[in-house]
């Protein structure tokens, strides 16, 4: 006969688990097995089957009752129905912790709505939700929450965060408690993991009951998408290719981003007035598919726009959809705006580059011609020499270049050294501004002939050779010979004379006109007053004192 185990132990180990049984003494009375038989099975069977707390009472009755007729040796040990989960399943499928409340989900925002948030954030609400799985309506409903190192209340440290449920919750429906939290600067985005106590009260039934819930929440955070254009100036009546920025500021990625232009055009049927005037431009694209942009990340769009001439001077505002999925892989659409200020067009060309002769001295000249819609500012003409030209570097200033008005230059044409002349290769650039002062520069090349000048023209009075050397004419010329000088000397000795003699005359005459002023006969021609001759009288006749 082997020994039977004592209550609470197990079986030695020579003897196999099933056979570790407990065996009834036979030398039992009659009257007392009859009694305590029913006993024993309606124990055993109780405490077996794992009954609710009301039946605990009549289980502990029973196996007194029965401890009480039969030896220890014959008592089996007592069954407990236990539980290693919080409302769930323990190490076999017929182990069950029944209760009225089941965790269902924790996450940072409120009841209605999930919230992104990240390190340093604070007074932030946690939402956890239960449900309502009893089969009576629970009130009283108050929560208390324990969090990990880095989390705080935001009623201040060692204060216990606490959460009160505003409405009763009905059999098989869930409810909300909301704590409010602060993030530390350190968190890490990661998950964690907290625990909540709940304490609420059945309807109709005195007492407060108690639930412990384990659980992860994760600091998922916080995404921040900003839209930018790479070049924000488009020019008018041109097709201009636009660059966006698609920009992630934040610390969360953006998962699934579609990029679609808002369509204007209905919504300005059923508004008043519209924000953009995209309506009046021409997209080449209208939706794009970004994929993932990960935090502190960007992706770029490329379009092309067509601006008609209306919107010269004006910005261009262009709307944007910019959907994604977020941390909590909910579906996120943001409305942004993209603004472009429109330029005028300055479209210039140069054409009539030649060489004419001003005042004696060559010029280069041209003509400019603007075909845009908006006037060139602050204009220089530079003439730069190319290779095998010793032409001077000139610029000119020429001010404002209008439309549809031809504009001149003319630049000296001016040698380094000795002249050249004959063809040569120049570069003419126009530098201007447009109305935002940003510079242009336009580059024309030309080959111009610079000609010979003719030889300087012959004084009427030089009588030199052409092409003599040594002599000089009256008039400067080119040299002659002595004999020549001679002859031109002698022609103005008589000049000379022939005034000095003329003179002479003249004076005699004014004398004589003084001295007979009633004398007809006196007066005589001015030939007849000549050396030698006589004044109207007799020759050798004196006139009278």
């Amino acid at each position: 006969m082997g020994a039977t185990a004592a209550p609470g132990t197990t079986a030695p180990a020579a003897a196999p688990a099933h056979h570790s049984t407990s065996r009834l003494p036979a030398a039992l009375p009659l009257p007392i097995l009859v009694l305590a038989l029913p006993l024993l099975a309606s124990a055993v069977m109780l405490g077996a089957c794992g009954c609710t707390a009301d039946m605990s009472g009549i289980h502990a009755a029973l196996y007194d009752a029965t401890a009480a007729l039969l030896p220890p040796a014959a008592m089996p040990a007592p069954a407990y129905a236990q539980s290693t989960t919080y409302g769930g399943f323990g190490n076999s499928p017929f182990e069950r912790d029944f209760g009225d409340v089941k965790f269902l989900d924790a996450y940072f925002g409120t009841a209605d709505e999930k919230i992104e948030v990240e390190a340093g954030d604070s007074n932030v609400p946690f939402t956890v939700i239960f449900a309502n799985v009893g089969t009576q309506d629970i009130t009283g409903i108050r929560g208390q929450l324990s969090m990990p190192l880095g989390f705080a209340p935001s009623d201040g440290p060692g204060s216990v965060i606490y959460a009160d449920s505003d409405s009763n919750s009905r059999a098989g429906e869930s409810f909300a408690l909301t704590f409010f939290v602060n993030i530390d600067a350190n968190a890490k985005i990661q998950q964690y993991m907290a625990a909540a106590k709940v304490d609420y009260s059945r309807l109709r039934e005195s007492g407060t009951r108690t639930a412990f819930e384990t659980f992860d929440f994760k600091v998922t955070g916080d995404t921040v998408v900003n839209v930018r254009a790479i070049e924000p100036f488009l020019t008018s009546l041109r097709v201009n290719e636009i660059d966006i920025r698609i920009a992630n500021d934040g610390t969360a990625p953006l998962a699934g981003v579609e990029v679609t232009a808002a369509n204007t055009q209905t919504e300005r049927v059923s508004t008043a007035a519209s924000t953009t005037n995209v309506e009046n431009v021409v997209l080449s694209d209208s939706s794009w598919d970004l994929g993932q942009i990960g935090p502190g990340t960007s992706s770029v769009i490329t379009t092309t726009v067509y601006v008609p001439e209306t919107l010269s001077g004006e910005t261009l505002r262009i709307p944007l959809e910019v959907s994604y999925y977020n941390a909590h892989g909910d579906r996120v659409i943001v409305s942004k705006i993209v603004d472009f200020f429109v330029k005028g067009l300055i479209e210039l060309s140069v054409f009539n580059v030649g060489v004419i002769e001003i005042s004696g001295e060559p010029m280069i000249i041209g003509e400019i011609i603007n075909e845009g819609n908006e006037d060139g500012l602050f204009g220089f003409v530079h003439m730069t020499p190319l290779e095998g030209s010793n032409l001077r570097p000139v610029t000119q200033f020429i001010d404002e270049i209008e439309v549809d008005a031809p504009v001149p230059f003319n630049i000296p044409a001016e040698f380094e050294g000795q002249p050249r002349y004959g063809e040569h290769d120049i570069r003419i650039d126009v530098r201007y501004k447009d109305s935002i002062r940003e510079e242009h520069v336009l580059r024309h090349d030309a080959r111009v002939a610079v000609p010979e000048p003719p030889p300087p023209e012959r004084n009427p009075f030089d009588l030199s050779t052409p092409g003599d050397a040594t002599g000089a004419g009256l008039g400067g010329g080119g040299g002659g010979s002595p004999v020549n000088t001679l002859v031109a000397v002698a022609i103005l000795i008589v000049i000379g004379v022939v005034i000095v003699m003329w003179r002479v005359a003249a004076r005699r005459r004014s004398r004589r006109d003084e001295a007979y002023p009633d004398d007809d006969i006196g007066a005589g021609d001015a030939d007849d007053s000549g050396i030698g001759g006589t004044a109207g009288g007799p020759a050798g006749a004196a006139p009278k004192m």
